[in-house]
């Protein structure tokens, strides 16, 4: 057995579990139906898909050698992936609008707008999943092959443009929304002629949650989309290994930002696991700009 496999079966095992609690609690409570939840249910599921498909990899790599069965199961791991970063973008975006058009937010417009970015974004992934299935791989000619077997590296170039593309939009965002928060934290001074410690605190709380956001989302993707990009087939397999395990860290980590830290999740799962909720622990319901 190769030990990089083993690791990415075990990382596939733990993104399935940890995806599977988030999406059983948000299927299982109805209150968990706004549109913020929507997004994080989308991201849950990519996230578990992508999991499951790493097993899947592991399985059919040392059970079932096929060709056939090695492109269905990279295609699944393309899309699968594509859709967690769509999502976290979609997430990026709704963020924003919370913030920007916060008097419109809850509206019928917000939510067909949040469902359109949900369809683009599973429609492209599955395109993108179908990509080598439908023939664009170098099964039948190796010079045309990628650092990751059997794409081409006509197809990881453009699956790294899209990140690299993703990213800088949420780079954007990203500072767009601190721009938003410090602009409202100055706007509160001004009305009480004074910034108090807490709101000092709140803002620069939240901004160093969305630069972990972002620095998390960079460290664990980067590396892997320039890899495809500068990389060559014939360097020793390790390189793909050491890049492509950290990239599915964040599958990992997604959960743990976006979910479990969320309080009408942890309430949800208090119901869920305890059958009992306590009426006299109190929980805030959090807008979507709130990180």
């Amino acid at each position: 057995l190769n030990p990089w496999d083993v690791m990415l079966c075990v990382s596939g095992t733990a993104i399935a579990c940890e995806n599977a609690l988030v999406v059983a609690i948000i299927c299982y409570s109805p209150a968990l139906r706004t549109p913020m939840f929507v997004l994080v249910g989308s991201l849950a599921t990519a996230d578990l898909l992508a999991g499951l498909g790493l097993i899947l990899n592991f399985v059919f790599q040392y059970v079932i050698r096929s060709e056939t069965v090695s492109l269905l199961t990279v295609g699944f791991l393309v899309a699968s992936f594509a859709a967690s970063v769509s999502s976290l973008l979609a997430i990026t975006v709704d963020r924003y609008l919370s913030l920007y058009n916060a008097l419109t937010y809850y509206s019928e417009r917000t939510v067909l707008c949040i469902h359109t970015m949900l369809a683009s974004a599973w429609g492209v992934s599955l395109c993108l999943g179908l990509l080598p299935v439908l023939g664009w791989n170098c099964l039948h000619d190796r010079a045309a092959c990628s650092v990751v077997r059997p794409l081409t590296k006509s197809n990881v170039t453009l699956l790294s443009a899209s990140f690299f593309l993703i990213f800088l939009i949420m780079l954007h965002l990203y500072i767009e929304i601190c721009k938003i928060v410090c602009r409202h934290a100055h706007q509160i001074a001004l009305q009480q002629h004074f910034l108090t410690a807490s709101h000092y605190v709140a803002t620069k709380k939240g901004i160093s949650t969305l630069a972990i956001i972002l620095g998390t989302f960079g460290a664990s993707w980067l590396p892997f989309a320039i890899y495809c990009v500068v990389g060559d087939p014939d360097y020793p397999s390790v390189y793909t290994y050491a890049t492509l395990l950290p990239a599915t860290y964040n599958s990992m980590i997604n959960p743990i930002i976006y979910a479990y830290r969320n309080q009408e999740i942890q309430r949800s799962m208090w119901v869920l696991f305890c059958g009992c909720f306590q009426a006299k622990v109190s929980f805030r319901s959090r807008s979507p700009s709130d990180v």
